[in-house]
């Protein structure tokens, strides 16, 4: 009544006027009272709707909303490369799940569900960052290569300084003081069951992490429980994977303190390489490639692979070839976890196209001899082909 009369005042005389009427006066009086102590009516808000503003390199590309119910992904107006696409009415478009922690940094966090992450974390691999409309986007720092690690190895081994976590106290252990880095909200955060650190290599060869820097290497610490030696493990066979002739980013062994075991210090490669540099990188792993969760990351064939890669790449013919041959690179190392988030393509738009200039098969990483590790004795390949004697066919 109070919208309809303009005002509890004359809303009160409105319902005299109809109780004079029909001796309605102890009714009208309680009416009265209880107009004059109302209070203007609110619309109801939902504390479960998020509404975040999705950037690439910066730049605002899109809105992610979520209702309570489902997720709405908008893009904004104008030409630009098709980097996200909603594929799933209601839920995460694919790419962006494919951001999302799992494994350890997944425990870590303990969030309760890819609205709390979204909410509760800013910086993602692809030069991503997602946050709320009240973030002032410039204040992100974006991913540009600082000091090379090509500048600061020798032999394998990271010459810089590490100015990373460590042990600190006897009390403390280095997963510990590790995870410490993700309770800000600016420690990116990465995809991958393997315990992983945002770092940055400056130019005078301080490598720190990457909270309030720019994050252009990925550092692996040794496992525990025998998985010690998995950052040799892998450093090796990235090696091998140069010498086969595959594309590598750069990698070192990082000597770690406190008599810990070594770690992989790795380049980033989906990132711009200096200031000057104006193109926009995004590494699609083939999970997002062939809109499947990271749930069933396991459930990709070499065929189905070939079929999603055909369609995207600005080269198929080469990079059909290279899927063939990493897959048999796999089975000759005895890697069992080259499965799809561990495959990607690396897309490459120039500044101001509305499209990919180049989409090409990304560079090895991830690359283990699993059977060497606990429990993992058996394992041969993650990804499975299923030609059984017969012609790679990759149509």
């Amino acid at each position: 009544m109070i919208e309809e009369y303009g005002n509890a005042r004359s809303a009160a005389d409105a319902i005299w006027a109809l109780a004079r009427a029909n001796r309605w006066t102890r009714e009208a009086a309680a009416a009265e009272a209880f107009l004059n102590a109302a209070r203007p009516a609110q619309a109801p808000v939902n504390k479960a709707q998020i509404d975040l503003v999705v950037a690439w390199h910066g730049e605002r590309v899109g809105r992610l909303i979520h209702d309570g119910v489902e997720w709405r992904w908008t893009p904004v107006e104008g030409r630009q490369p098709p980097l996200i696409r909603s594929i799933r009415p209601g839920s995460l478009p694919p790419f962006i799940e494919s951001l999302l922690p799992e494994g350890w940094l997944a425990h870590v966090l303990d969030d309760r569900d890819e609205r709390e992450t979204l909410r509760t974390s800013r910086r993602y691999m692809s030069n991503i960052t997602i946050v709320d409309g009240s973030v002032d986007l410039a204040t992100v720092p974006q991913d540009v290569l600082q000091g090379r690690l090509a500048h600061f190895q020798a032999g394998g081994l990271f010459t810089g300084q590490y100015k990373g976590p460590t042990r600190r106290s006897p009390e403390d252990t280095f997963q510990d003081n590790l995870a410490r880095l993700f309770a800000d909200a600016n420690t990116p955060r990465l995809s991958g069951v393997q315990i992983k650190a945002p770092m940055c290599l400056k130019q005078d060869g301080d490598l720190v992490p990457a909270i309030t820097e720019p994050f252009t290497h990925v550092l692996k610490p040794a496992g525990t429980s025998g998985f010690d030696d998995l950052p040799i493990v892998e450093w090796i066979c990235l090696m091998l994977a140069r010498e086969a002739a595959f594309d590598v980013p750069e990698a070192a062994l990082v000597r770690m303190p406190e008599q810990m075991p070594p770690a992989l210090l790795i380049e980033r490669f989906d990132i711009r390489r200096s200031d000057n540099d104006i193109r926009r990188l995004a590494l699609e792993d083939f999970c997002s490639v062939l809109e499947l969760p990271a749930a069933r990351k396991y459930d990709g064939t070499v065929e189905r692979m070939a079929r999603g890669l055909r369609a995207l790449s600005t080269d198929p013919v080469a990079d059909v070839e290279i899927l063939f041959q990493r897959a048999v690179f796999a089975w000759l190392i005895a890697d069992g976890d080259m499965h799809l988030k561990n495959l990607a393509l690396l897309k490459i738009a120039e500044d101001g196209a509305d499209g990919f200039t180049q989409i090409r098969f990304a560079p090895v990483y991830d690359a283990v001899t699993t059977r060497l590790f606990p429990g993992l004795q058996h394992d041969r390949d993650g990804v499975k082909a299923q030609w059984q004697g017969r012609p790679f066919d990759p149509r």
